[in-house]
């Protein structure tokens, strides 16, 4: 069996394979097989999305013109992994904005955490293993990928407000997602970190929404957006200093 025919048996179960893929299926010599894949890239039949990592291009497209879903993409960058923060709210439809970056959460180390593939911008979030949960599939292009739940996107953007467009975007999907705010109040307690259930507890208040939240043990304050200036007024309930009042009143009202 060819090179080509062993790619063509193998984009049937996945576009994208590794290096380490190919070789233990051919057991060509690794400095031969590199060479093969450079010619066969140069000849338009894969692409190389990242060291080591190859999309087998269809013979009926043309070469710098087919891609594969952005998330999908993604699910091949990093394991485990879980599109989620910024494109997750995109993706359940919780923003109308669009964010330019694909936002991957991993509890995994890897050594680049930006990336561009093909005029796509990646960027890989590392968090602690006990943060890595809420995660679900989703079918895109017929295939499965993990995408943290509505609920854990919200909470995620609570406490890295910076991948997520700031505190006003997560308000905004707290105030029009159809969500479970038991599943809500129980993920930020979950998170192991007050200034989420601070924020939550404060935003979730503006909308006239009552959850099962401890008060802040703390007597300092935090801004409820860290993206945006220290200006603002103070609310002693949730220690918060509420530094962009007026956008929440059009967002939560």
């Amino acid at each position: 069996m060819t090179i080509l025919e062993i790619l063509k048996s193998m984009a049937k179960d996945n576009q994208i394979f590794s290096f380490s893929q190919l070789y233990q299926k051919t057991h060509i010599k690794k400095e031969v097989l590199k060479v093969i894949l450079s010619r066969m890239e140069e000849r338009g039949f894969i692409e190389r999305v990242e060291r080591g990592k190859y999309l087998i291009i269809p013979l009926s497209s043309e070469k710098g013109k087919y891609t594969l879903h952005e998330f999908v993409i993604a699910s091949y960058l990093v394991e485990p992994y879980a599109i989620s923060y910024w494109s997750a709210l995109h993706y359940y439809g919780l923003t109308e904005q669009i964010p330019g970056t694909v936002f991957i959460q991993t509890p995994a180390r890897k050594k680049k955490n930006i990336l561009e593939i093909f005029g796509v911008n990646y960027q890989v979030v590392r968090v602690k293993e006990d943060k890595f949960f809420g995660v679900r599939k989703e079918w895109i292009e017929e295939t499965p990928v993990s995408i943290t739940d509505k609920e854990k996107t919200i909470i995620d953007c609570l406490d890295k407000p910076h991948y997520a467009g700031g505190i006003i975007e997560a308000a905004k999907a707290l105030k029009n997602g159809s969500l479970d705010y038991n599943q809500l109040s129980a993920y930020a307690l979950r998170i192991d970190n007050f200034a989420v259930i601070r924020r939550l507890g404060y935003l979730c208040e503006r909308m006239g929404v009552s959850l099962d939240l401890p008060p802040p043990r703390s007597k300092s304050y935090l801004l409820l957006d860290p993206t945006m200036p220290a200006k603002g007024e103070n609310d002693a309930k949730w220690r918060l200093k509420i530094n962009m009042d007026t956008l929440l009143t059009g967002s939560l009202e």
